[in-house]
């Protein structure tokens, strides 16, 4: 265990990315079965939203939100999702497999991109804890909590997701059989970024490069130390990284002569193990190869204490762009710092958890690459979300890792890149349950940014942010009838400040869902 552990944490990403398929095949042999493969549900889920705004929509009122919505001022959908999970074969541990499926449309005005569009269209199947998954579908966050934390730097839940072949442990498989003290999980994935048509529309009119036909490469192992159940103090440390690669690259000039030159990037077999292993690089790096495509990711570390009514958790996560703040040569400086506190059960307050987010450093000012002259080399300038043949970390406009780094689609200028990725933010979330019918949300940050190294702002921009939000689940109707699966919410939320403006909004949204066979 001492030895996997300093594998996990120490050991280059590749020494990692070599010993995942014989964790897999661990799985394969472990008695465990998934638990989905005890319960056969198909499910529904019928949604409509409509948000009044002004000319923006608050960032609350948009982020975190898997891309469904849109920050333009008003915007409305009809949503319709039908998600499932059934056994394959006897039910017994001689027939350990499982399917999965889910269908979930979205339709309305004021969305970024589309008016329809699939939010997920999924097929899985499962052998006992393996999952093999082809497909989009919305993935939780690790670590943090999906409903008050800020979102994760690299695999956050605030852009819509991407089609793509997924291999995974999706829960902890223990490692150290029944006496489950050391357990892992993890997944690796191959995908097609969707956007790169609205990219090259919604950069038209500007200076700015977009891409299209671009591929996704994700890939992430953690591993849990403890059995909460035999002592409450539990540790779990995570690896997660992501790279885009493939595709063409589109750099628009006002210029006539150098408008649209295409950069056109590897798609060959060489380039899928690139992008799995780090290596390779750019048909634009001349001499000072770097690796292929935009490679990103995050340390994972989180400490969790199990009380006999409550529970606590505090986490970091370091984010890194390439190597330069991978390891500690220039010291982790930057990061995102969480703690989670969920309370005994009271008629006030059931969760709460705050976050400060850093990331003004990003490996220093300078960046240099050695030569005859001055042969250290300085990688300094990570420039965080930024990328210089893709538009960035993003996806439709909105950025996979955290939405505290701004969105490029509130500036509304027709550019994708992230002009204001050096930030210090704090931020709070909390929720509750007066009674079993009602509950309410509430996020509030407030952020300063530096603008980024190459275009500081003239002065330090703030922005506040807050979002209330009330929602009732009825028991039972007027007559009498059982109710259950109808959800009315109710939202507020305003932005305050030089960086996003100020910006106030209002939201109902009405839910059904139930299930449509058993």
């Amino acid at each position: 265990l001492v030895f996997f552990f300093l594998t996990f944490i120490v050991m280059k990403p590749i020494h990692l990315l070599f010993s995942l398929p014989a964790l897999w095949l661990l799985g394969f042999s472990s008695t465990q079965a998934n638990p989905s493969d005890t319960i056969t549900h198909h499910d529904y889920e019928v949604s409509a939203e409509v948000a009044i705004a002004g000319d923006k929509t608050p960032l609350w009122m948009t982020a975190n939100r898997h891309g469904i919505s849109g920050v333009s001022g008003d915007y409305g959908y009809l949503r319709a999702k039908v998600e499932g999970e059934g056994i394959l074969g006897r039910k017994d541990k001689r027939h350990p497999w499982t399917y999965g499926y889910g269908v979930d449309l979205v339709g309305g005005y004021g969305m970024t991109g589309s008016k329809f569009f699939p939010a997920q269209a999924y097929l899985q199947a499962n052998y006992r804890a393996i999952r093999f998954q082809i497909g989009m579908k919305e993935n939780q966050l690790a670590m943090k909590d999906d409903r008050l934390s800020s979102g994760s730097q690299t695999f956050g839940i605030n852009a819509r997701p991407v089609p793509q072949v997924r291999f995974e442990i999706p829960e902890y498989l223990s490692i150290t059989g029944k006496s489950n003290w050391a357990a892992i999980k993890g997944h690796i994935s191959y995908g097609m970024m969707t956007d790169g048509n609205w990219q090259e529309k919604y950069t038209r009119n500007s200076l700015y490069h977009y891409s299209k036909n671009g591929l996704y490469h994700s890939k992430a192992g953690y591993l849990r130390i403890g059995n909460e159940n035999k002592f409450p103090l539990t540790f779990e440390g995570g690896l997660e990284m992501a790279t885009q690669f493939g595709g063409t690259s589109y750099r628009v000039h006002d210029r006539e002569d150098l408008r649209d030159q295409p950069v056109k990037m590897p798609h060959n077999f060489r380039a899928f193990f690139d992008a799995l292993f780090c290596l390779g690089g750019d048909p634009t790096d001349g001499v000072y190869t770097n690796v292929a495509g935009n490679t990103l990711g995050s340390w994972l570390l989180a400490l969790n204490y199990k009380g006999k009514n409550w529970r606590a958790r505090v986490y970091y996560d370091h984010f890194f762009e390439d190597h330069s703040m991978m390891f500690l040569e220039y010291g982790w400086k930057d990061g995102l710092i969480g703690a989670e506190l969920e309370l005994p059960r009271n008629p006030v307050v059931s969760k709460v958890v705050y976050e400060h987010l850093y990331t003004k450093y990003q490996a220093g000012p300078i960046y240099h690459d050695h030569n005859d002259v001055i042969p250290d080399q300085v990688s300094g300038v990570d420039n965080y979300y930024n990328h210089h043949i893709y538009a960035g970390w993003e996806h439709w406009g909105q950025g996979f890792g955290n939405p505290l780094i701004v969105s490029p689609l509130y500036r509304a200028d027709g550019t994708l890149n992230f002009n204001s990725n050096r930030v210090k933010a704090h931020h709070i979330g909390l929720m509750g349950s007066p009674t079993a019918e009602w509950d309410y949300r509430v996020l509030a940050s407030f952020m300063q940014s530096w603008g980024t190294y190459a275009h500081p702002f003239d002065e330090i921009r703030r922005n506040a942010s807050l979002l209330c939000e009330v929602s009732y689940r009825p028991q039972f109707s007027r007559t009498g009838h059982f109710a259950k699966g109808w959800q009315f919410t109710a939202a507020w939320a305003m932005d305050r400040g030089s960086l996003i403006g100020d910006n106030n909004a209002f939201s109902l949204k009405v839910t059904k869902s139930g299930l449509f066979c058993k």
